[in-house]
């Protein structure tokens, strides 16, 4: 069941019916993108993985579901522009994995032919120019896909350089706190936005199922924080200072991916820090577009480092902003204050 919202916020020339229009494809698309992924990680053992340019990680999984999300919003949405994190020429370059990833996305497109999936993949060249297109993380958080841990996948609508839509399928995160996030949930869950219409959740095994709305938490104890597991991302030895500094108490929860924007989207965490690594670091549009608007509707405060909000207007990166602080409106001022008094 898809809820009507009322838009009221938002500068989107789009009226409610299409921004409804628009997030009924993007639940279906990344409804059978997690179907896809969480098939594709049972098998993780047998799953040909090659390094990208960067060094960093690229799977089956990372093609299979920009092939399927692309195909899903496409053949709804024929006038689709995607930005994409992968294209084809690895693939193109590489028999085994192809094959791989035309048996995966069979799964839920039987029809999949090698052409049509290296097609796929490629409509995610578009260069973050147009007034209005998507922008896709097909496997958001993979090496976190490759310990069996946490990774999202994310999907966003920009229109004139403001998210409007936002999709995050994060396959093994579970609706029971308790549970711990190295312990793979076997539904999952979807998180879903439209600007000025609220934040909400349903199970990833049913992205249209009746769903639940967030809101910021009202918590008043101790701030608790989440980071990235990989210290790569963010630089943990500042966000200690900022942490300590403002008496958070207990170690911080640490798992991959946007879906720590969901974590403190239901008020599982108070807030959420990616300090910078290095000076000149350009976080990508993929990397954050879903997350900030399924935060920030559910009342949650997200900004750079510096408390701007996130410029999604430059193109395929936030070349505006530096670094990002998600956190509950009693917290973000503070951490902000905090960040400029350590000089970070």
């Amino acid at each position: 069941m898809l809820r009507t919202v009322l838009n009221t916020s938002s500068s989107t020339t789009l009226p409610i019916s299409g921004l409804n229009r628009l997030l009924s494809v993007g639940l279906t698309a990344v409804g059978d993108a997690c179907r896809v992924a969480r098939n594709v990680q049972a098998r993780l053992e047998t799953t040909r993985k090659i390094l990208k340019s960067d060094k960093s990680p690229v799977t089956v999984a990372d093609f299979a579901v920009q092939s399927v999300v692309a195909q899903r919003l496409v053949e709804s949405l024929p006038d689709t522009l995607l930005v994409g994190e992968e294209s084809s020429g690895l693939l193109r370059s590489d028999a085994e994995m192809l094959a791989a990833v035309i048996h995966a996305v069979r799964e839920v497109w039987p029809e999949a032919r090698e052409s049509d999936v290296l097609a796929a993949v490629d409509l995610g060249n578009h260069d973050a120019t147009a007034s209005a297109y998507w922008t896709v993380d097909p496997i958001d958080g993979t090496k976190g896909f490759l310990r069996h841990g946490q990774y999202a996948v994310s999907l966003a609508y920009i229109e004139a350089g403001e998210v409007v839509v936002g999709v995050m399928g994060c396959p093994n995160l579970s609706a029971d706190f308790d549970r711990p996030f190295d312990q793979p949930d076997p539904s999952g869950l979807i998180f879903s936005a439209i600007a000025g219409g609220g934040c909400f959740v349903r199970p990833a095994s049913a992205a249209h199922a009746p769903s639940q709305r967030l809101e910021a938490s009202a918590y008043q104890g101790a701030m608790r924080v989440c980071e990235s597991v990989e210290s790569g991302h963010s630089n943990q030895g500042d966000a200690a200072r900022v942490i300590a500094a403002l008496g958070a108490s207990g170690a911080p929860a640490r798992l991959d991916s946007q879906c720590k924007y969901g974590v403190v989207a239901r008020g599982q965490a108070d807030a959420y820090l990616r300090l910078p690594t290095r000076g000149d670091y350009v976080e990508n549009i993929w990397d954050h577009a879903a997350g900030m608007l399924i935060a920030v509707e559910a009342g949650v405060v997200v900004t750079d480092i510096d408390g701007k909000p996130l410029d999604f207007s430059r193109g395929m990166g936030l070349t505006a902003n530096r670094g990002i602080v998600c956190a509950s409106p009693r917290f973000h001022e503070r951490i902000v204050a905090q960040i400029r008094a350590l000089e970070i």
